[in-house]
């Protein structure tokens, strides 16, 4: 029969129903047959160890009143656990010597008042009484369902050193009093965890983790089959629950994959821990008292091969890296063992370690409680090569995080480290130190404690989700564009996320009177999310803020508006790494220098910058002139009609025979012009995008320079809006007369652009062409381009199609969406 240790920690005893919980689930046979179950070790009830500090703490103060804290976390929290769990006929013998136990506490913290000090060995003294009373009601709890069991003191049978707060059990002493103890013992054996003694019978403790250890090194004494260590959580997870909501549990590591996750913050076990179960090759396994049917997580000596070269990612907070660096170091023998031999002098714990091949610069990662003593204690070793300028001043960084990717597969896989730098990178991730172990199972990354959740997530995304990433939008407008495109994510997300690995979360959404933004995804029906409880009034540079803020892998900024704002904005979004994605031309036909600047941002931090919809909508323009030019191809001449409401007006007005007044009116009722046509007719709209394609063809120009010929008589503004309709027929017989001579030289009319780019000019108005140009074959709302390029000379390169309307730009929004994460 397999033999089992079982340890339960602080929070699966918090209380008499978690207490209840453990009862049942190691009284159940087909879990644990009779005789299975060598000795469970149970731990302090949570929190109770913290106050015992706290109490021991208070007790050397004169002016503190230890008393009521004591009565009410100690006295009464453990009394009334006896209260609950133990039946009355047997109730008085439990109560009076769980008392006698609580006075000898009691009685301890009164010398300690007395003398006003508490020394290392009598704080373990005090704390001892944690584990010491819930395994003394837990065994009673155990008699009270029928099942016997023999309470163990655990002080007698772990010699430790004399190491009081940390001390080491000693395996030769130990051992024998451990294999000795359990030949005679028949029942259940509880075990209080964390207490050992030392050589004179004193009272010692285990530091953190050491009730664990108390359950690992008793099951290597017997040579149990398995240790097992009952927490609240599933097991080790991929990453920290608290950071990476998709975080699972493992099923299999190794000693050394848990060894190095426990090191870098994986916070389920401690290393040493598992030495004991490493050195007998016992295997371990981590459950979860409240979910006691999950798998949990096995620790091995040896696992199956497994197709993921990644078993976990962890992480440690808050630490600070220490430098030493300087010509004088290079070559010079000792600098190393001098540098780490001033850290041990001054008790400081190194966690990373790293040194440049040129021997220039060393330095390591420690926990900033410690950076006086060692900035001390590295100054003074180095004092004279610091003095005569051989070595620099000692260099420290603060607030920085380590991450750790851990794996046995590791060593066997090449690109490893690429992909895990890569997906750093991808998401502006600055990495300010790197080591990796020499066993090659784990690489390490020090980056700036604000990004350690990004980290994590976005390395967790990289390796374990890599046949899904999460893409989450930050979206700035929900006019009819906006509204528009929520509208197609929300039917296509489901085949996105089957057919492509794509994950469209929308984390954040305003218009000009409420936003709505989170940290988690709003729901995936949040075309109303401005609209609902969880919304507030609206302010740019809270919604833009919150967005940086969160920092989120794979964010991208999608401004939907024709606003002046938003792209204010685009330059500080960059910065961090978020995409922007739209179709406000702003930005991109504003200030050349703006534009050279958003384009130098988003080149610098491989940062996708993506405004295809600013020309054309969803036609492929300004990405089929990117070839053109990288290609290597000059491009000559541009001519373009862009504006799909002119395009309408002048093809009803050609096709049709109808008058100017009339095609305005049908296209104003037809939704494809402005509230107010004029704002088409202006011309404005298409010289924005003119300058935005002569900027992408390589020209320096600013809006100002180009040569704009008027539809409509600068009188026409000065009218109000109905005012203008209903005289619109007045400007009837000026179209007329320019379409009929445009129709005695056999030529068309249509309100364009040409972008001369060997005389750097641009014209913005009225065209006449040949019955045989490509501008003729246009029809509808229709955009058309022609690249005259050298490699298209005698036939121009054509784009055409529709050019406007919410549904076909929310298209091309959308296709820029998903470019910007592929």
């Amino acid at each position: 029969m397999r033999t089992i240790i079982l340890k339960f920690g602080g929070t699966s005893v918090a209380s008499p129903t978690n207490i209840r919980r453990i009862l049942a689930i190691t009284s159940d046979q087909t879990r644990y047959p009779t005789g299975c179950i060598k000795a469970i070790v149970f731990s302090a009830f949570q929190g109770v160890t913290d106050t015992l500090i706290t109490l021991a703490n208070q007790a050397t103060d004169k002016n503190a009143n230890y008393h009521s804290l004591f009565e009410e976390a100690i006295e009464q929290r453990h009394l009334d656990a006896i209260n609950e769990l133990i039946p009355a006929e047997r109730r008085g013998r439990v109560l009076a010597e769980a008392s006698a136990v609580i006075h000898q506490l009691q009685d301890i913290l009164q010398g300690i008042a007395l003398i006003g000090e508490c020394s290392p060995r009598t704080l373990d003294q005090v704390i001892s009484f944690g584990e010491r009373l819930s395994s003394f009601i837990i065994a009673h709890a155990y008699e009270a369902i029928g099942v016997p069991t023999t309470l163990v003191d655990s002080a007698s049978l772990i010699k430790t050193n004399s190491s009081f707060g940390n001390c080491v059990p000693d395996k030769a002493l130990s051992f024998p009093l451990i294999q000795n103890q359990f030949k005679d013992v028949k029942n259940l054996a509880i075990i209080p965890g964390f207490i050992g003694s030392d050589k004179n019978g004193t009272i010692t403790t285990l530091g953190r983790g050491g009730s664990d250890l108390t359950a690992s090194f008793i099951g290597a004494a017997l040579q149990v089959d398995q240790v097992e260590i009952w927490t609240d959580v599933d097991g080790i997870l991929t990453a920290d629950p608290r950071k990476v909501k998709q975080a699972f549990p493992l099923g299999e590591v190794t000693f050394e994959e848990a060894m190095e996750l426990s090191h870098f913050g994986a916070k389920v076990l401690y290393p040493p821990t598992i030495q004991p179960a490493i050195e007998s090759c016992i295997p371990i396994t981590i459950k979860n008292t409240f979910n006691p049917d999950g798998q949990g997580t096995r620790i091995v000596t040896n696992r199956s091969p497994s197709s993921q070269p990644i078993t976990g990612i962890s992480s440690i907070d808050c630490i600070a890296l220490i430098r030493l660096q300087g010509s004088g170091m290079v070559g010079v023998t000792g600098i190393a063992s001098r540098f780490f031999k001033a850290l041990s002098l001054a008790e400081t714990n190194v966690i990373l370690i790293t040194q440049a091949s040129s021997e220039h610069t060393i330095c390591c990662a420690i926990s900033p409680h410690h950076i006086v003593r060692a900035q001390n204690a590295i100054s003074q070793e180095f004092e004279l090569e610091i003095s005569t300028g051989r070595i620099d001043p000692l260099v420290v960084e603060e607030s920085l995080s380590i991450i750790s990717v851990v794996g046995e597969s590791m060593r066997h896989t090449p690109g490893v480290s690429g992909r895990i730098f890569q997906a750093l990178g991808d998401n502006g991730i600055n990495v300010v130190a790197i080591a990796q172990g020499s066993s090659e199972r784990s690489i390490s990354a020090v980056v700036s404690g604000a990004d350690s959740s990004k980290s994590l997530n976005a390395l967790h995304e990289e390796f374990f989700l890599s046949k899904t990433k999460s893409v989450r939008l930050w979206i700035a407008g929900t006019g009819l564009i906006g509204k528009t495109l929520l509208e197609q994510i929300h039917l296509q997300s489901e085949t996105l996320r089957r057919n492509y690995g794509l994950h469209i979360q929308v984390h954040g959404i305003s218009n000009s009177r409420t936003m709505a933004c989170s940290n988690e995804p709003l729901s995936d029906l949040c075309l109303d999310a401005c609209d609902s409880k969880a919304s507030i009034p609206s302010d740019l540079p809270t919604f833009v803020s919150h967005c940086i803020e969160a920092n989120l892998p794979n964010s991208i900024f999608v401004d939907c508006t024709a606003s002046e704002a938003p792209p204010k904005y685009y330059a500080s979004l960059l910065r961090k790494s978020i995409a922007v994605v739209t179709p406000n031309k702003r930005a991109f036909s504003g200030e050349q220098a703006y534009y050279e600047e958003l384009s130098a941002l988003a080149g610098a931090r491989r940062t996708p910058l993506h405004y295809e919809t600013c020309v054309g909508a969803a036609l492929p323009v300004l990405g089929t002139l990117s070839d053109l030019v990288q290609s290597g191809d000059t491009v000559h001449r541009i001519e373009a009609v862009l504006s799909g409401t002119l395009s309408y007006i002048f093809n009803t007005m050609r096709l049709e025979n109808a008058s100017f007044s009339e095609a305005v009116v049908t296209a104003k009722n037809k939704g494809f012009t402005e509230p107010d046509p004029r704002e088409d007719l202006s011309g404005l709209d298409v010289a924005r995008k003119v300058v935005i394609l002569a900027r992408n063809a390589g020209m320096k120009i600013e809006l100002a320079d180009i040569e704009m010929s008027p539809l409509l008589p600068p009188s026409s503004s000065e009218y109000t809006l109905e005012e203008f309709m209903k005289n619109i027929s007045s400007y009837d017989s000026i179209f007329s007369s320019k379409l009929s001579q445009a129709a005695q030289e056999h030529r068309s009319l249509f309100f364009g652009a040409t972008i001369d780019c060997q005389a750097k000019s641009i014209t913005v108005g009225l065209i006449a062409v040949d019955r045989n140009h490509p501008f003729c074959s246009l029809s509808g709302a229709d955009n058309i381009i022609a690249f005259t390029t050298e490699r298209y000379k005698e036939q121009p390169l054509v784009i055409k199609g529709p050019g406007a309307g919410a549904q076909v730009t929310a298209a091309g929004v959308f296709a820029d969406i998903i470019r910007a994460v592929r």
